[in-house]
């Protein structure tokens, strides 16, 4: 299917109908080789602009003014913006607090939902902060299964259907496992949680941005997300929750504050919430970081989701083609699905060295994937901004660390962050 020359990487770049939006990102180094994505996106170049406006201008002069000049509906207006690409109503989808955050609050409020029922399920494929969050949102009454996958890279199907019953008062999973990239199904997973009457909330952090997502069309109860992964929000962006209509007037906040307030600024003393999805707000958002969020949100709008997936599963395709020709020999295994289907934007590749290798491609070879242990080197596809030439580069870099057994002058101590 492909040749592996950079010839044809250039020929690739050239076919390409959605290489033009590269543009629109900052590329300070263009050596660097950045395969990491789908930890923190790049920076959109009108990110740039629309802080310097927000911080001069909006701050620096309108002042106070500013929230009715656009602050105070910013968090609904980028969350419609959001739903367009998560095949959401717009009214369901608010950018709110941290990932984390939203997930204690949505799940706090499904455990409320579902009285007399004592069971979260999961598996271990979850981002472990999603499986902290469960431990300390449910009460003594609730336990808490953890199904393992069968090989560390597919979701466990079978087992989840199996374990499912009148006891499961919620099923939570990422939508796209963090290590492998492995993606459920998620119509019909939530087919299955909703035959026994239990609720669904979805981690779409990996998923938003880069695999299509229909939240109305599958059913989903309840979901939440990042914003500097695929959407390119910048380092720490809040996060947005998405509560179905039909929940939004039933479901208890557990984190009840002013911005949830039926008539905020009435400033009365008892707690009503309100009856949309603000409900689900909590206190002042950070607005700097919240605003970062929508210019890279629009250029996905831009480009549309279909086409940047259609990119994605040829992109992953084109770097396993390397593993297959050049790194299987070297000892390398696909953690990552084969199917194209269930695999997200990023592929990862294991090695006994993998720690080594990448400090070596930091340090020395200019490309930045990032590790996850045991022993998985991620290497994530951004379609927006990754092309064919970056693939090929890096995956020749690759090569050449192991080949030259360059990752041996490097201890496997790793950097706080990876």
């Amino acid at each position: 299917m492909f040749d592996l020359t950079l010839s044809e990487a250039m020929a690739l770049d050239e076919q390409d109908d959605l290489a033009p939006f590269r543009q629109a990102f900052v590329i300070d180094d263009p050596d660097l080789i950045y395969l990491d994505g789908n930890s923190l996106g790049r920076l959109p170049r009108a990110t740039v602009g629309l802080l310097q406006e927000m911080v001069t201008r909006q701050w620096g002069q309108r002042l106070i003014r500013s929230w009715n000049e656009g602050w105070f509906t910013l968090s609904r207006r980028v969350g419609e913006k959001i739903a367009g690409i998560l095949h959401a109503h717009p009214d369901e989808i608010i950018i709110a607090d941290s990932t984390s955050v939203n997930l204690y609050k949505l799940v706090v409020a499904a455990l409320h939902a579902r009285p007399g029922r004592h069971t979260i399920i999961s598996d271990d494929l979850n981002f472990p902060s999603d499986l902290y969050i469960f431990q300390g949102a449910r009460g003594n009454e609730h336990q808490l299964r953890i199904l393992p996958s069968p090989d560390g890279i597919h979701g466990p199907v079978p087992a989840l259907a199996a374990a499912l019953d009148e006891d499961t008062a919620l099923l939570s999973l990422s939508h796209t496992a963090f290590k492998s990239g492995y993606t459920y199904d998620m119509a019909a997973i939530t087919a299955l949680a909703h035959d026994v009457g239990a609720l669904v909330l979805w981690d779409l952090s990996h998923s938003a941005g880069a695999v299509p997502v229909d939240l109305r069309g599958s059913g989903a109860d309840l979901a939440v997300g990042c914003t500097y992964k695929y959407l390119n929000g910048g380092p720490g962006a809040p996060a947005f929750l998405f509560v179905r209509r039909d929940w939004q007037q039933t479901l208890q906040q557990p984190i009840s504050g002013w911005f949830g307030q039926r008539n905020q600024f009435a400033l009365g003393l008892a707690y009503e919430a309100s009856g949309d999805i603000t409900r689900f707000l909590t206190g002042t958002p950070p607005l700097l970081s919240l605003a970062a969020i929508e210019p890279g949100v629009d250029l996905l709008l831009d480009a549309g989701i279909n086409r940047l997936r259609a990119k994605s599963m040829k992109q992953t395709e084109y770097l396993i083609a390397f593993w297959q020709a050049w790194l299987q020999p070297l000892g390398f295994t696909l953690n990552s699905p084969r199917d194209p289907a269930r695999r997200g934007s990023h592929v990862s590749l294991g090695h006994a060295e993998a720690a080594r290798i990448d400090r070596a491609l930091i340090e020395e070879m200019n490309v930045l994937p990032d590790f996850r242990r045991p022993d998985n080197l991620r290497l994530g596809i951004a379609p927006l901004y990754t092309s064919y030439q970056d693939i090929f580069t890096a995956m020749t870099r690759l090569r050449q660390v192991v080949t030259d057994r360059l990752y041996e002058k490097y201890a496997p101590d790793m950097p706080a962050v990876t």
